[in-house]
């Protein structure tokens, strides 16, 4: 019987048992931080897809909506500004009209233009004008409820002139496309044709465009 015992080691058997619970352990603290890193991964990927879904939606809702235009004619039977009257776009949030730009784009010219309301009173060739038809808070300038109307005067004959040497605006039947782009990234896009038939209208005169 004592030479039976003296076939098992129990020191090393007690080696063993140690060696595999250390292991076990490390195991278990990898996964632990291979959980964790999944964790934060998942999470920062779903801000950025949140973030991201956001700002599409911000391109697509914050915007303006265009709801009529006219145009002035000037001196020789053109077009030497137009005005648009505007307004939020349904399901649009605020949308900051010194933020935003359009897009001006004719057979000959191509311009961006921002906002002179603060600056100057009247539009040129880098610059839209902005005056309140209606405003129910005061704060001029956004447009933050449905009820607020502002006009958005566009210096045609200053654009296609940059000379200076005032031959004219937009002639008859020439095209001209207006991007509006606010801080956002929404846009609208107006398409406009300049009248057949401006012959016998007085200089500034409105026409329906």
């Amino acid at each position: 019987m004592i030479q039976m015992f003296d076939k098992f080691n129990s020191e090393d058997r007690g080696q063993v048992g140690i060696g595999t619970l250390i292991v076990f352990i490390a195991m278990v603290l990898v996964a632990a931080i291979a959980a964790g890193v999944l964790v934060n991964t998942a999470g920062f990927l779903q801000a950025t897809a949140e973030d991201a879904g956001q700002e599409s939606v911000n391109k697509v809702t914050n915007r303006v909506e265009v709801l009529n235009t006219h145009g002035t004619v000037g001196g020789e039977n053109d077009i030497d500004n137009i005005t648009m009257t505007v307004r939020l776009a349904a399901g649009s949030s605020s949308v900051d009209m010194n933020e935003t730009s359009i897009k001006y784009l004719s057979d000959t010219q191509v311009q961006t233009l921002t906002n002179s309301s603060k600056s100057l009173t009247y539009a040129n060739k880098t610059n839209f004008n902005l005056s309140k038809v209606t405003d129910d808070d005061g704060s001029f300038g956004v447009l933050n409820s449905m009820n607020d109307r502002y006009e958005v005067r566009i210096n045609t004959s200053d654009i296609e002139n940059p000379s200076g040497d005032l031959t004219g605006g937009l002639s008859t039947g020439e095209k001209v496309t207006l991007e509006i782009t606010s801080r956002t990234g929404g846009t609208t896009q107006v398409m406009l044709t300049m009248p057949q038939q401006l012959a016998g209208k007085t200089q500034g005169e409105p026409v329906e465009l």
